[in-house]
C-alpha cells in the first residue's frame, strides 16, 4: 500500500494567515455516461494519504447519486469531501488489462474500455509534469477549462471547509461500457449529460479517463 504524506501550508485569507493541511492523490478518473441513463466516475489512486484504494461515484438517471467505498476511512473523507444521497462501505475492485477496467462495486458491475489519447490529452501530455502538477497552474487553467469543457473546473470549493484542485495530466478516450448499473443493463456508452452533481466540477462531457493528481486542502486540526 502506497502512501502520499499530507503537507501543512499555510493559506491567506484577508490580512491573515491560516493554516491549512494539503492532500495530495495521484491516479485516474474514469467518467462515463451510459444509454440507461446513469453516469459513473471511477476513481483508481496509485498514491494517497489514504495508501492505494479505488472507489466509486454513480449517478442513477433520476439523479440518486451514491458512493461506493472500500473502508470506512474512504467512506468518511470522499463523503465529507462530496455530496452523496447514499454511502455504502463495500468491496470496490477495479481489474485493469490491457485497455480494460474491469470495475466491481455493489451495484455498479461494468467493464470499460479504452481507446486512445483525446486532442485534449495530446495537449496536456506535452506540459512538462512539475508544471502541470502545481496547484497554480490548476488555478490559472480554471476560466480556459469551464469555456473548453463546459461543466468541468480544476479548482473549487468542497464540502467541509476543503479546497480541492485537479491537476489532469493525460487524457484517453472511452470507447465502451457493458455491465450493469442498479440493475438495469448497460449496453451502450453516452455522453456525461447532465453533468453529475457530487460535487463543484464534473468529468468531462466526452467520456474519459484522466490522469490526475489531485489536491485537497483542509483547514489544519
Amino acid at each position: 500500500m502506497t502512501r502520499s504524506a499530507s503537507l501543512s501550508v499555510w493559506r491567506r485569507s484577508s490580512s491573515s494567515l491560516t493554516p491549512v493541511a494539503v492532500d495530495r492523490f495521484e491516479g485516474r478518473i474514469c467518467g462515463v455516461g451510459t444509454r440507461e441513463g446513469s453516469r459513473i466516475v471511477v476513481g483508481r489512486w496509485d498514491r494517497s494519504p489514504l495508501g492505494e484504494f479505488a472507489d466509486v461515484m454513480v449517478e442513477s438517471r433520476d439523479g440518486h447519486r451514491l458512493l461506493v467505498a472500500p473502508s470506512r476511512a474512504v467512506a468518511e473523507y470522499v463523503g465529507s469531501t462530496y455530496r452523496f444521497d447514499e454511502v455504502r462501505v463495500q468491496p470496490v475492485a477495479v481489474e485493469e488489462s490491457t485497455g480494460r477496467w474491469d470495475v466491481h462495486a455493489g451495484p455498479v458491475q461494468v467493464a470499460v474500455s479504452f481507446g486512445g489519447r483525446l486532442p485534449l490529452g495530446r495537449v496536456l501530455h506535452a506540459i512538462p509534469t512539475r508544471l502541470a502538477t502545481e496547484r497554480r497552474w490548476a488555478a490559472a487553467t480554471d476560466l480556459v477549462a469551464r469555456v473548453v469543457l463546459p461543466g468541468v473546473r480544476t479548482t473549487g470549493s468542497a464540502g467541509g471547509g476543503r479546497r480541492e484542485t485537479y491537476c489532469v495530466t493525460d487524457l484517453v478516450a472511452v470507447t465502451a461500457v457493458v455491465g450493469e448499473v442498479f440493475g438495469r443493463d448497460v449496453i451502450a456508452l453516452a455522453p456525461v449529460d447532465p453533468p453529475t452533481r457530487f460535487g463543484f466540477s464534473s468529468t468531462p462531457r466526452t467520456p474519459s479517463l484522466a490522469s490526475v493528481v489531485t489536491y485537497v486542502e483542509s483547514p489544519s486540526r
